[in-house]
């Protein structure tokens, strides 16, 4: 009967690891998962944005508008993305940029004043910029939520 007992503790106490270790295995999937889904939003997210690799300094947000300052310094990249809202662009200085065209690859040079305005549409297929100036050029990107 002593032997009945410890067998029946023995596969107690081997079932009880056994489910341990089946949700550990589980909460491990799960911390994976989530912490993938998260990364694969911060990476669209910043995608989507295109100023994702320069300074940017939140300047207005509410409900219908984020207004944000983008620094580019020399040589600074803003890479391609998709358009996640319709935006004005206005350029503080006077700027010197390279643009390669999204669909052709095709570099060309822009120069914008300060002052400039632009308008791009939500969902447009934002090329890469290039700051080809010899110094740093700040714009407000307000995008229209």
């Amino acid at each position: 009967m002593h032997a009945k007992i410890i067998s029946a503790h023995f596969h107690a106490d081997h079932r009880l690891l056994w489910a341990e270790e089946a949700l550990e295995g589980k909460m491990k999937r799960l911390l994976c998962l989530t912490a993938a889904a998260s990364s694969v939003a911060t990476v669209l997210a910043l995608g989507a944005l295109g100023w994702a690799g320069l300074p940017t300094t939140v300047k207005l947000e509410n409900a219908r508008v984020r207004v944000r300052e983008v620094i580019s310094p020399p040589g600074g990249v803003r890479e391609r993305g998709v358009r996640g809202s319709d935006q004005v662009i206005v350029f503080l200085d006077d700027c010197r940029y390279e643009r390669t065209d999204p669909q052709t690859g095709q570099k060309t040079i822009r120069e914008r004043k300060s002052g400039d305005v632009i308008w791009h549409s939500k969902g447009e297929d934002a090329p890469q910029l290039v700051n080809a100036g010899t110094k740093p050029y700040r714009t407000l990107v307000i995008e229209l939520k």
